[in-house]
């Protein structure tokens, strides 16, 4: 639960059972008030009509908030990590990562590391779509060693050099045109 569009519709389905969210974020909301059973149904009905899930297992809220902390550092914050990744997701999480790591590749099958450059990848895609920044620029915002490592690394995940990439999105933005 990223989006502000998620947080919004937690919040407003929390209101309308009568509840008074005080926070709603990263995969959890808290409330004033304890929530009833039907409460509790009414609210897991309302967020599936809306495409959301409310999860109560332990693990599976983790590891939610493991790819939500991951989502937004990479696709909403334009400024560059002060830390590694690894400090940056103890630090917010508050467990240790070797815990972490152990139970996101345990449940999800992929690494935290290849779910990060999945992310990464993706962002540079949106970035080179909109060609406001150079691959210089988007190497340095994504924390990458070098425009080099940033190539090779989108080169392994899309098959695509960013060059290639970026003029395909040029030659489709002409054939629109027509």
């Amino acid at each position: 639960m990223v989006s502000i569009r998620c947080k919004m519709i937690v919040k407003s389905e929390l209101e309308k059972l009568g509840l008074h969210p005080t926070t709603v974020d990263l995969g959890e909301a808290d409330v004033l008030e304890e929530m009833t059973a039907e409460q509790i149904e009414q609210f897991k009905v309302a967020l599936l009509k809306a495409g959301l899930k409310l999860m109560d297992d332990k693990k599976a809220i983790l590891i939610e908030k493991i790819k939500n902390v991951i989502v937004e550092m990479v696709h909403y914050t334009d400024e560059r990590p002060k830390t590694n990744f690894s400090d940056y997701l103890t630090e917010k999480l508050e467990y240790d990562y070797t815990y972490l790591a152990n139970l996101f590749s345990e449940v999800t099958g992929i690494t935290i590391e290849h779910f990060v450059i999945a992310h990464k990848i993706e962002r540079v895609k949106e970035l080179l779509i909109y060609d406001e920044l150079n691959l210089t620029q988007i190497s340095y915002l994504l924390n990458y060693s070098s425009v080099a490592h940033l190539s090779n690394q989108f080169k392994k995940i899309t098959g695509l050099t960013p060059t290639f990439f970026k003029k395909l999105k040029q030659k489709r933005t002409t054939l629109e045109d027509v």
